[in-house]
């Protein structure tokens, strides 16, 4: 096809009137084929309708090039385009965008020239004739693709992030078409399975994510192993996966195979492109020569999300713990272990017990041995120090005890590799629930390990697994990657079931109230919800911070010492459970536990604007807004039962550089603790003046001297349901709701202070109207107590006191953190039957006659 025949043809369907951005698709697809004879052309409806350009071009099966078309006459400058371009132009290197008409050839995201071969004059599509010389040129120019040698690990970790993130779409989009045919394909059943086994609130966004973020780093892993450097390819990386991780081999095997998802070929094919166009041991050369505040690998993975999905990264929580942290907490605990266990080797112990363990039971008179008739208790030797991270991510705190055991044996080759394969990675333990975190871990590991000059002399798997550290086991659902995920999770329980692991440390997530409520772990959170003492049910009408995942994994890591019979929890997390009233439980419960408890306060809570005790700057050693503290928790199983541990504390403030500082130059044994008593009824881990606290503790609690009490209204439709002026307020409800206002719903409200509006209170459109002790208040000439209760985060002391005759808002106080609690003087009780109410004190009896007095 010449180019005259083909505006010819274009003009003949234009002139229908009835043509559209498809009509042309063919004849596009004959023109480009014409001056490519070499190079295949493709356009595939179901592919596009997934995310991918209209066109692919490809020479030998290797693409070359992506042609995205449009309706004739668009404006391909629209703001409309803006999204799905800018996705192609940093997803594809080599693109051309078009109406059919004009040309825009993109490299490497950049825009390089256009070309226009035809234009729209009175209704015709008129030829421009002298352009199609060019034209032509410049497509042979697009098809001529000059590999650029990557050399910089910031260009890998964008040009990565731009093929991932179209990845991602690509499988979205294919997920959502199979959810709308009711199709469940193989890329649909890997969802479900994933969302069945592992996150089970998952959709197909988050999962597309994950796993588009999980192919890249598997290529990743693939092409650092990789001697050949001028080939590579799916079936290539599926072999170059390390056996020391099994499940990303697996799925590596599938995603090489005939059977990968025909709609994401193309653009797996492509992130190929740029690892072919790498060397990637030779950019993470200096892996290992970390600073204070960046691990090279986590820094790579933070450009990463960076610019794949820089909110992502935040609601991921992918902060990585800082390198001075991480190396404090790993050398306290081999102190401790040298110290309190009479290990003289510490972390790099190789000391071996005996456990019990209960495997099957075979029929010896059989044949074959192979028929099962029950089970049987056997004695196994295993390590005695083993080490669990149950939040492994991106594997920080395995890789430090590798760096720190590995300075026993710098120089000694031999002994070193020899060590680890029997000594070292049959006690590294980790658990980790997001797939790209667990390939970045096992990579960490593997250029680590390959760094120090191990060489691996078997198959050995590193034990990482990729699983829910807070759930047991889900059946396998008989998929293929079902059964990946199973095997996965049979490993992480036969270490949660067999393993007596001594040393649990980390970095725990913080997530508010968690998802995570599985029944295994709700259990084990019971004895927090208890009062001190562990026998009454905790007295709090909302204890959900206690639901934290950060909670949930202290208590996971307490089940395994105590299950151990001795250890040491070693954890970085918030540092609100020191000294949240409702956390008494909790605390009461570690301190019955454990022997010695060490906690050092990091501070930096600009929730409650902390500063330091001169008034100076208090930083957070996170990019997060919530004080963090380390804590170190030690059982040696010498304490008597009834006995409660010794308490040392550390308050650390200042700026983040000075944190850093301090624990780089302290150990556990160098630091100043201030060892605290054990005070009921709270038992603060933090120091408090015990000496004002008995003073205040005769006092009465509020909630006990009014029993009618109430944290205040939510509307969560302020700008609707409250107004200074009643008639605006009417209309409002009216033009938002389209309802008739009953009057008698329009009450005034304590806003904030001296600050009385209009809300109209109907329950079933307000949020949370609190009813029950807001009908007190309602009609009646009543009064009413109103205080700041300090929320999660917030300051940690009561300021505020106020008198009120009407309901009031949750934010009377303040908008941020401190909800404000009404306590109604007088209780009024409607007799029906009598048809007036009665009034009763809201007040406990034995203040009555004091109020009386009044």
């Amino acid at each position: 096809m010449t180019l005259h025949q083909y505006i010819t043809k274009i003009d003949r369907l234009y002139q229908t009137g009835n043509a559209r951005e498809h009509s042309y698709r063919g004849d596009l697809q004959n023109l480009i084929m014409a001056i490519l004879p070499d190079v295949l052309v493709t356009n595939e409806p179901a592919r596009v309708d997934c995310g991918a350009p209209d066109y692919v071009l490809t020479r030998k099966d290797v693409p070359i090039g992506y042609i995205e078309a449009k309706d004739i006459g668009v404006d391909l400058a629209s703001k409309t385009l803006k999204e799905q371009f800018d996705r192609y132009k940093s997803g594809l290197t080599n693109l051309v965008f078009t109406d059919y008409l004009e040309f825009h050839f993109y490299k490497e995201g950049v825009f390089t020239t256009k070309i226009e071969i035809a234009k729209i004059i009175n209704g015709a599509i008129i030829p421009i004739t002298e352009n199609f010389e060019q034209f032509t040129q410049l497509i042979k120019n697009f098809s001529l693709t000059v590999t650029q040698t990557i050399k910089s690990p910031t260009k890998l970790a964008e040009m990565m992030a731009g093929k991932a993130k179209l990845m991602a779409d690509v499988i979205e989009k294919s997920l959502n078409i199979d959810d709308q045919n009711e199709s469940r394909t193989p890329l649909k059943n890997q969802m479900l399975s994933f969302q069945q086994m592992l996150i089970h609130d998952i959709d197909n966004k988050s999962f597309s994510d994950i796993y588009a973020q999980t192919i890249a780093y598997g290529m990743f892993a693939a092409r650092y192993h990789d001697p050949t450097l001028p080939t590579f390819s799916r079936l290539e990386a599926a072999e170059l996966i390390p056996k020391s991780n099994p499940f990303l081999r697996k799925l590596f095997q599938d995603i090489a195979g005939f059977d990968l998802d025909y709609r994401i070929v193309w653009i797996v094919d492509e992130l190929v492109n740029i690892f072919l166009a790498s060397d990637v041991a030779q950019i993470m050369k200096n892996f290992g020569k970390s600073t204070k505040q960046e691990d090279p690998v986590v820094h790579f993975y933070e450009t990463f999300l960076g610019e794949y999905n820089p909110a992502l990264r935040k609601a991921r929580g992918v902060w990585y713990t800082p390198q001075p942290v991480v190396n404090f907490i790993v050398r306290a605990v081999d102190d401790i272990l040298k110290t309190e266990f009479n290990l003289p080797q510490g972390l790099a112990d190789t000391s071996k017990i005996k456990i019990k363990k209960t495997i099957p039971k075979f029929d010896e008179r059989s044949k074959t041995k192979s028929k099962i008739t029950g089970e049987q208790d056997t004695e196994i030797e295993v390590h005695k120090v083993q080490i669990l991270d149950p939040a492994t991510g991106t594997g920080t705190f395995l890789a430090e005890v590798v760096k720190h055991i590995y300075k026993k044996f710098e120089g000694q080759q031999g002994i070193w590799s020899k060590y680890v394969n029997n000594d070292l990675i049959p006690r590294l333990n980790g658990f980790e629930l997001l797939m790209a975190s667990y390939a970045m871990a096992h990579l960490k590991m593997d250029m680590l390990l390959t760094e120090t000059g191990y060489k691996p002399t078997d198959e050995q798997r590193f034990k990482i697994f990729l699983t829910n550290s807070l759930e047991e086991a889900h059946p396998d659902s008989q998929t293929l990657f079902s059964s990946w995920l199973s095997d996965e999770a049979d490993q992480a329980n036969a270490v949660k079931r067999d393993t007596p692991v001594m040393v649990v440390m980390g970095n725990p997530p913080y997530s508010g109230e968690s998802a995570n409520k599985g029944e295994w772990i709700m259990s084990l959170m019971e004895d927090y919800k208890k009062e001190p003492g562990g026998k009454e049910k905790l007295k709090e009408r909302n204890p959900k911070w206690i639901n934290d995942d950060y909670v949930k994994f202290m208590r996971f890591g307490q089940h395994f010492i105590d299950k151990n019979g001795s250890g040491i929890l070693a954890f970085i997390n918030p540092h609100g459970f020191l000294d949240n009233p409702t956390f008494r439980g909790m605390r009461w419960s570690l301190l019955q536990s454990y022997d010695k408890i060490y906690t050092i306060d990091l501070h930096g809570n600009s929730k409650k604007k902390e500063t330091a005790p001169d008034g100076s700057l208090d930083q957070n050693v996170f990019d997060i807004m919530q004080g963090v503290s380390i804590n170190l928790f030690v059982k040696t199983g010498e304490k008597k039962t009834d006995d409660l541990a010794q308490v040392f504390h550390y308050d650390l403030f200042g700026k983040r550089e000075l944190k850093y500082d301090f624990l780089s130059n302290n150990s556990i044994k160098t630091i100043d603790y201030k060892k605290l008593p054990n005070v009921a009824p709270n038992y603060f881990l933090v120091n408090k003046d015990f000496d004002i606290q008995e003073i205040y503790d005769e006092g009465f609690k509020v909630n006990e001297f009014l029993l009618s009490n109430s944290v205040g209204v939510v509307t969560a439709k302020d700008a609707i349901l409250v107004e200074e002026n009643y008639k605006n307020l009417i209309g409002n409800v009216e033009r938002y709701y389209n309802i008739n206002v009953d009057a008698q719903k329009i009450q005034k409200v304590t806003y904030r202070p001296f600050d009385n509006r209009y809300v109209y209170y109907d329950t079933k459109l307000v949020e949370r109207s609190r009813e029950k002790v807001m009908q007190h208040m309602l009609n009646h000439n009543n009064l009413a107590v109103v205080i700041n209760k300090p929320a999660q985060g917030g300051p940690d002391f009561y300021t505020d006191v106020f008198v009120t005759n009407t309901i009031i808002d949750q934010s009377t106080f303040s908008a941020m953190k401190r909800s404000a609690f009404i306590c109604p003087l007088t209780r009024w009780v409607k007799l029906i039957d009598l048809n007036f109410d009665i009034i009763n004190w809201s007040v406990k009896y034995e203040f009555v006659d004091i109020l009386n007095q009044c």
